[in-house]
């Protein structure tokens, strides 16, 4: 069984996470493959030594920007989805890696207002069809990123409080379950069973230290498994924790 080890990481700035330990954190865990979002700068290839990259950042500078680094050959990169105002906010990358087509997704958040709100509802039905092609290709997929929605009530530690807000709203989790049922595995709910694991937490009222936290965060595979699947809470990269696991598929 061949195996690649993948994380996703939501940066909340590249240049902040690298100064709060990413670099010593990446040479530690050594994962094959590394799944940035919000990276909010243009490309930085060099910033991690020994990976091959693909970047595509927002054309507004500081803001949003995705990226995928490698310690294999990366193919077929694709930036954006054919959609002009996500691909200017640069929120999807995809290459192929050793046979799979790895994608890092940023999806937007509604908690701004309803504006972004809408524009979110809006991606959510646009991404759902791009993620059905890529399915409807036949080649494994792995999909890792920040998707702000929290899926179920075990997804966060205040669900009764959250249920009229952005990233926990009914249509929202209802989205998520038919995105699921399209033919993705939730890899990380998969192997916590029933037991709480957050990958975020606010930076009000003690959030973090008192892990009151959302898990936003997913790695979802097609025709692959991912296994051990966890999170490296105490890594303290950003405000988003390391979500990690081993890809694993059989040889032809």
């Amino acid at each position: 069984m061949p195996g690649l080890k993948v994380t996703t990481l939501n940066a909340n700035g590249l240049r902040s996470a690298l100064r709060r330990g990413l670099a010593a954190w990446v040479e530690r865990q050594q994962p094959d493959v590394l799944l940035l979002q919000e990276v909010r700068a243009g490309p930085m290839p060099e910033a991690l030594p020994g990976y091959a990259s693909a970047w595509f950042p927002a054309q507004k500078a500081g803001y949003s920007g995705v990226a995928i680094l490698s310690r294999h050959e990366l193919s077929d990169v694709r930036t954006g989805m054919n959609h002009v105002q996500m691909d200017h906010e640069g929120r999807v990358i995809s290459a192929v890696i050793q046979g799979v087509r790895f994608v890092s997704v940023y999806l937007p958040s509604g908690s701004s207002g309803e504006e972004r709100q809408g524009f979110k509802d809006r991606i959510l039905g646009e991404y759902q069809v791009w993620v059905e092609g890529l399915l409807a290709g036949g080649i494994p997929l792995v999909i890792g990123g920040d998707y702000n929605v929290a899926h179920r009530e075990i997804d966060l530690k205040n669900w009764r409080g959250n249920q009229k807000n952005s990233g926990f709203l009914p249509h929202e989790r209802q989205w998520m379950t038919d995105h699921l049922r399209g033919g993705l595995t939730d890899t990380h709910r998969l192997h916590l069973g029933d037991t709480p694991e957050y990958t975020w937490w606010s930076n009000r009222a003690n959030a973090y230290a008192n892990n009151v936290g959302w898990r936003i965060d997913y790695l979802l595979a097609a025709r692959v498994h991912i296994r051990n699947v966890g999170v490296d809470r105490e890594a303290c990269l950003s405000d988003h924790a390391p979500l990690s696991g081993q890809v694993e598929w059989p040889q032809e």
